[in-house]
C-alpha cells in the first residue's frame, strides 16, 4: 500500500520549499561576499597606488609634489587586511595585519625573528597561489608586489552563512518531525479508540455465543465439535480483551517463551490449510522471559497467518526458538513468495501491504509489542523472493 498522493505530495512540497529558502539564502549570501571581496580589492588598489606614489616621491625627478601625509594615512588606515609587499626577487618588504607566532620588537618592526620570517615566507608562498596580487610598477624603482588575504571580518562573515544554513536546517527538521509525531500521536488516538469500541461491540456476540456452546451437547452435537468450537469463541474473547488493552500497559509476568511458541503453534496447526507443514523445534531448556502471553501469542500467530498468505496455501512453516548471548530469540521461517530487500524495513511501516485486502496493521503492531513493551526486537532476518523469508524476534531473557 502506498502512501496517498496528497500527503506525500505535502510533505515533497514542504521539503522543496525549506530548500529552495535556503538556497535563496544562500544565493545572496554568497553575493554579499563577493562584493565585499570585490570592495577590499579596490581598497587595496588605492593602498598599492599610494605605495606606488611614496615610490616616485623618493625620487629625484618627481613630477609634481607629493602629500606624503596624505599617503601614509593611506596605509596605515588599513588595519583589517593582512598585506605583504614583496620585490622581484620574493624578499618581503613590508608586512601588515597578520598574526606572528611571535611578539615583533616594537623599535625595530623590520628585523624578524627565524620564527616569524619562515611563518611570513609561508604565507608568500601561500598567496602566490592566489589572484590576491597587485603589481606595482614606477618608471624608476624595481617593480614590486602586493599581496593581500581576506580580512578577519570577511573570513567571519564567509562563515556566517553556512552558520545559519545549519540554523535553519536544523529548525526544518525539529518542525519537520514534529509535525510526524503529532500526525502519529492523532493516528495513535484514533486506532485505540477503534480498537477499544471494536472490543466493545464484540462483548455481546461473544456472550451469545458461550451460552450457546452450553446448549449444543444437549441438542445432541459430537463432543469433540463443540470443544473445537470453544476453543474458538475463547479465542475470540481472547481477541476482544487484546482489542480493549490496545494503548495501555499491558501487564507483565515471568513466562517461558517456548510455552507460548508452542501454544500459538498448536493452535494455528489446526486453523491452517492441510497442505501447509507446521513445524516446531523448540529449544531444550525453558527460555524465561518478561513477556505478556496474549500479546506474545498474539504476534506469533500474525506472523503463522502472514507466512500462510506468503505461501497461497502450500509449504512449509519452520519455527525454532533458542538462545544468544542474553537474548531468547525465535525464528519463523516459510517457503512464501519471500520479500525484497528494499523492503526489509517497510513491511513493518503501518499501512504497507501486499495483499489485496488488508489493512497492513499486522506487522506494524507486532514490531510496537515486541519494541515498546518486550524491550526487544523483530525484523527480517533473510528473505529470497520466490524462495521463502525468515523473520527473527530477540527479547531479553529475564534474569
Amino acid at each position: 500500500m502506498k502512501i496517498p498522493p496528497l500527503r506525500q505530495y505535502g510533505k515533497v512540497a514542504f521539503l522543496v520549499t525549506a530548500a529552495a529558502v535556503v538556497a535563496t539564502f544562500l544565493y545572496i549570501s554568497t553575493g554579499l561576499m563577493r562584493d565585499l571581496s570585490a570592495q577590499e580589492r579596490v581598497r587595496m588598489e588605492i593602498w598599492a597606488d599610494a605605495t606606488r606614489q611614496i615610490i616616485r616621491s623618493a625620487t629625484a625627478d618627481a613630477a609634481a609634489p607629493v602629500d606624503i601625509d596624505f599617503l601614509l594615512r593611506i596605509i596605515e588606515s588599513n588595519t583589517t587586511i593582512p598585506v605583504l609587499l614583496t620585490d622581484t626577487d620574493a624578499n618581503i618588504l613590508q608586512y601588515r595585519n597578520f598574526e606572528l607566532p611571535e611578539p615583533v620588537d616594537t623599535l625595530n618592526p623590520i628585523a624578524l625573528s627565524p620564527t616569524n620570517s619562515a611563518y611570513l615566507q609561508a604565507k608568500y608562498e601561500e598567496l602566490r597561489e592566489t589572484p590576491n596580487v597587485i603589481v606595482i610598477d614606477s618608471e624608476s624603482a624595481p617593480r614590486q608586489y602586493l599581496y593581500y588575504e581576506d580580512s578577519i571580518l570577511l573570513k567571519r562573515l564567509s562563515l556566517y552563512p553556512y552558520v545559519v544554513i545549519g540554523v535553519m536546517l536544523a529548525f526544518v527538521f525539529v518542525v519537520y518531525f514534529a509535525v510526524l509525531s503529532t500526525k502519529r500521536a492523532e493516528q495513535n488516538k484514533v486506532w485505540v479508540g477503534l480498537s477499544k469500541e471494536t472490543a466493545h461491540q464484540l462483548g455481546t456476540p461473544i456472550s451469545s455465543l458461550m451460552a450457546w456452546m452450553e446448549l449444543l451437547p444437549e441438542m445432541g452435537v459430537d463432543h469433540a465439535t463443540v470443544s473445537e468450537m470453544n476453543k474458538d469463541v475463547n479465542r475470540l474473547s481472547t481477541i476482544a480483551s487484546r482489542f480493549s488493552k490496545i494503548g495501555s500497559v499491558p501487564q507483565m509476568s515471568a513466562a517461558d517463551v517456548n510455552s507460548i511458541v508452542g501454544n500459538a503453534a498448536t493452535y494455528m496447526a489446526s486453523r491452517i490449510s492441510g497442505r501447509i507443514k507446521l513445524s516446531t523445534d523448540l529449544y531444550d531448556s525453558p527460555l524465561p522471559v518478561m513477556a505478556c502471553p496474549p500479546l506474545f501469542e498474539w504476534v506469533m500467530e500474525n506472523l503463522i497467518k502472514n507466512a500462510v498468505d506468503a505461501m497461497a496455501g502450500a509449504g512449509s512453516i519452520d519455527i525454532v526458538t533458542g538462545a544468544d548471548r542474553g537474548m531468547a530469540y525465535i525464528e519463523v521461517t516459510d517457503t512464501g513468495k519471500g520479500i525484497a530487500r528494499k523492503n526489509f524495513k517497510s513491511v513493518f511501516n503501518a499501512g504497507f501491504t501486499t495483499k489485496k485486502r488488508g489493512w497492513g496493521l499486522g506487522l506494524t503492531l507486532a514490531k510496537r509489542i515486541i519494541n515498546q513493551y518486550h524491550r526487544g526486537n523483530i525484523f527480517v532476518k533473510s528473505s529470497t523472493p520466490g524462495h521463502g523469508s525468515t523473520f527473527r524476534i530477540e527479547i531479553p531473557l529475564a534474569q
